[in-house]
């Protein structure tokens, strides 16, 4: 029986860096209606959004996406991103796997989300990476050999998650209570597209990014 797959993105009305983050303009459109588009052009059931908001749950229905409030106390800035993912699957738990996408993530592609539900046939769960190659430092302490300074073509191939997808059997998000779990695996996007709008200098980025591709 073929697998019946949901996505869902958490958007609260309040943010610490950017006012109304997840709805401001993003070259003509709210930040969120990315995310929207994505999903619903891809080979998903059902695409939804998690969010408190008047404003938010709008503007998503008017991109095509349901929606479910989501409960003040899971709102605010220290509520984990699991806790809404959890909460939807309580009301609506009818299905198999769960594609969490970030509101705040403008270059997610239909064909990112195909390829973490293909890979949902091998793996327990699947995130988003880009390669990454600089050395890392973590405050003033290197997390490499300073005298061992290999040659990237020397080294294992590194990754950071993007934070704009993930994917999660139902079961097993229940079971660990964390996006993340059992086998995991990746699909990897371009650093271009990787960008998660965090600060206005992040916002000020994606909209070059988008300007750029549309003048093309």
């Amino acid at each position: 029986m073929k697998k019946k797959v949901i996505t869902l993105i958490p958007a609260r009305g309040g943010s610490v860096g950017i006012p109304r983050k997840n709805i401001v303009d993003m070259d003509g459109k709210p930040l969120i209606s990315y995310a929207i588009e994505a999903s619903i052009n891809s080979s998903v059931n059902e695409t939804w959004v998690s969010t408190e908001d008047d404003e938010i749950s709008e503007v998503s229905r008017q991109y095509g996406a349901q929606v479910i409030n989501r409960p003040l106390d899971l709102a605010h800035k220290d509520a984990s991103s699991e806790s809404a993912l959890i909460h939807f699957i309580e009301n609506f738990g009818n299905f198999d796997i769960l594609i969490f996408l970030q509101a705040t993530c403008p270059f997610i592609q239909a064909s990112d989300i195909d390829k973490a539900v293909d890979l949902m046939e091998k793996y327990d769960s699947i995130l988003s990476v880009t390669k990454f190659d600089q050395f890392i430092w973590e405050g003033s302490v290197p997390m490499y050999d300073i005298n061992d300074r290999k040659r990237r073509q020397d080294r294992e191939q590194a990754y950071i998650e993007t934070g704009s997808m993930f994917a999660t059997t139902v079961n097993g998000l229940l079971k660990t209570n964390n996006r993340i779990n059992g086998s995991v695996g990746f699909v990897e996007v371009p650093r271009w597209r990787s960008i998660d709008i965090d600060t206005s200098e992040d916002l000020e980025l994606a909209r070059s990014i988008m300007r750029f591709n549309r003048e093309k």
